[in-house]
């Protein structure tokens, strides 16, 4: 159980203080110097890491080679890193690993959202979440690369509506604002559903 302090102080303020523990569950460690080295499917067998200063040069033995991910959220060490000497021992602090990692995964769920078209139903977002845990352990969706993918920028939760009411006689989806697109209860129907089912002459 990861501490709703270390949460509240470190983890992105994007994810709700729920998800920030369902990811950590679902994909991270309860161990804050855990290094996990994968080449392909093959897990590789690595010492366990008794200090930060240990866990990052197990590190930086595999970067370059190997998968590695690291501590309480299993960041992906290569992320960002040119050379394994780069690899600090923060990247192991439960507090600067846990930003990173809620950032980057919170990265990783936009990516995901967006190509189900950022849906706004919550029956949805297990699924969504389900499939960026995936996209997080394997480092791809869709066959994109999601860690080094731009990101989308699209809020993941949806922001209250604004001011600026959306039209919906004269706004097509794509004049649609993201701040705006996940309310469209309040837009009026686009698509004229009233002749289906009837026989087409």
């Amino acid at each position: 159980m990861i501490d709703a302090a270390l949460i509240n102080e470190c983890a992105d303020p994007s994810l709700k203080p729920t998800i920030v523990e369902q990811f950590v569950i679902a994909a991270g460690s309860a161990d804050t110097f855990a290094v996990t080295v994968k080449s392909g499917d093959r897990l590789i067998l690595v010492p366990k890491a008794a200090s930060a200063e240990e866990a990052i040069a197990i590190a930086r033995q595999y970067a370059g080679q190997a998968v590695v991910r690291v501590g309480l959220t299993q960041f992906p060490a290569g992320v960002g890193v040119k050379e394994p000497a780069d690899l600090k021992p923060d990247l192991v602090d439960p507090c600067q690993n846990l930003r990173k990692g809620t950032a980057m995964f919170a990265k990783v769920l936009r990516i995901v959202a967006k190509w189900y078209g950022n849906p706004t139903s919550k029956d949805v977002f297990p699924k969504i979440f389900e499939d960026a845990v995936y996209a997080w352990k394997t480092g791809e969706f869709g066959g994109v690369g999601v860690f080094q993918a731009e990101d989308p920028g699209i809020p993941i939760e949806a922001p209250q509506q604004s001011d600026k009411e959306v039209d919906g006689e004269e706004a097509t989806p794509k004049d649609l604002q993201p701040e705006t697109m996940q309310d469209v209860r309040h837009a009026g129907i686009r698509i004229d559903l009233s002749r289906i089912g009837q026989q087409q002459r």
